[in-house]
């Protein structure tokens, strides 16, 4: 997808894997940041290639990993819960699905759920839970799904555009999509800088305000309905930026800034990830 590079935002590294430097540009028209160099596709899986990605893993190795899956557990539930505010149960596709615990979650609340996940890693994971995910969304069937949810996947897609176009494919007309995505005008993103770990470049492709969110699927006849705030993100991506910073996840640090930025985004709504629902009119 190209947007207009009209100004460069800030210059960081890949924290978690290769090391490499990047840009981020920002399309001040959509208030959308830009990673450059985006890696090719042949290039991108390597950056996926660590032990320590968590939402391809089920591990529990570390009292990090630990704490991370508990509160996923209780994400889970929140998750379940939220979508019935805006969708009957139906039929419900889950986009980047990991290992597929929202699935099963889904599942056990009476969705007919179907997943796809690019990792065959994860896949495999998935597999040992009873799921079936599919790589890709080629051969899905049209306007078939009530609900389209994507939790934390759209930052990851080398173009945005297209990926709307295939949901408006595979969403029934009035179907409702779940976009969550990091949100750099939060708090924490202005306090670590360089060293906000939801940047996690080359991974994170694109980086959104609402702004963004609503002008890109509004031009594919999606209409916001609602946005609503991810506040164990906050928590979450201030400890992994306290290890980048730092050199060590300073727990009691990381547990006062994501406090102060909930406090902040309380007035603001710009809380340190947010969760967009939005409804296809046609």
């Amino acid at each position: 997808m190209n947007i207009n590079q009209d100004k460069h935002f800030i210059t960081l590294l890949d924290h978690s894997v290769s090391k490499e430097s990047f840009s981020l540009f920002l399309d001040e028209n959509l208030a959308l940041l830009a990673t450059v160099p985006q890696p090719s596709a042949d290039q991108l899986p390597k950056y996926y290639e660590s032990d320590d990605y968590i939402s391809h893993t089920d591990g529990k190795r570390t009292l990090f990993e630990k704490a991370y899956h508990f509160v996923k557990g209780i994400a889970l539930k929140q998750k379940t819960k939220l979508i019935l505010k805006y969708q009957n149960r139906g039929a419900l596709l889950d986009l980047g699905a990991g290992t597929g615990d929202f699935l099963n979650a889904a599942k056990a609340e009476g969705w007919q759920v179907t997943g796809v996940e690019p990792s065959e890693k994860a896949r495999e994971i998935a597999a040992g839970k009873n799921l079936t995910l599919y790589p890709d969304t080629a051969n899905l069937p049209d306007h078939s799904f009530d609900v389209i949810t994507m939790w934390h996947v759209l930052e990851h897609v080398p173009d945005v555009n297209s990926q709307i176009i295939t949901l408006k494919r595979l969403l029934k007309p009035g179907g409702t999509i779940v976009v969550a995505v990091p949100n750099y005008k939060s708090y924490d993103a202005n306090y670590y800088g360089e060293y906000w770990a939801a940047y996690d470049v080359p991974r994170h492709l694109w980086h959104f305000s609402r702004t963004a969110i609503e002008k890109l699927f509004g031009s594919h006849g999606m209409v916001l309905k609602d946005v609503l705030p991810m506040k164990f993100d906050a928590f979450y991506v201030a400890l992994l930026s306290e290890k980048y910073q730092a050199g060590k996840m300073n727990y009691f640090k990381a547990f006062r800034i994501g406090l102060r930025s909930n406090a902040k985004a309380a007035k603001t709504g710009e809380y340190s990830s947010l969760i967009y629902i939005l409804q296809n009119k046609s």
